[in-house]
């Protein structure tokens, strides 16, 4: 999942996945925000529909255990995410989970210092 805060509480971003259709099995899917916002500490977001998935999101962005603001884990999002799915017959389910995910080092892609 990526978050981006952007002016006045404006929150874009997407849920990455693997599919689990027979017609997009182990394809890598990206779900972007259609809607997202961030009040205070409490942020929400739904994704656009995907082969008849979307997620929606409710919780809040809190201090983790990372030291700085480029550690992993400085931030916490802890909150509701539900899977809503509609099947074949059109019948929608929805599957929710409580989640605490971290934030990942902000330098994890970046090539290391060189060696002197």
């Amino acid at each position: 999942m990526q978050v981006t805060v952007e002016d006045a509480g404006r929150v874009t971003g997407f849920v990455s996945r693997y599919g689990d259709l027979d017609s997009d099995k182990g394809a890598f899917l990206d779900q972007f925000f259609k809607e997202g916002k961030l009040d205070g500490k409490k942020l929400s977001f739904t994704t656009a529909t995907i082969h008849g998935t979307w997620y929606e999101f409710k919780g809040t962005v809190e201090r983790g255990e990372g030291k700085n603001v480029g550690d992993e884990a400085y931030y916490l999002l802890k909150g509701t995410l539900t899977e809503h799915k509609i099947d074949a017959a059109k019948k929608t389910t929805a599957k929710t989970r409580e989640v605490s995910l971290k934030s990942f080092p902000q330098d994890a892609g970046a090539e290391p210092p060189p060696q002197n």
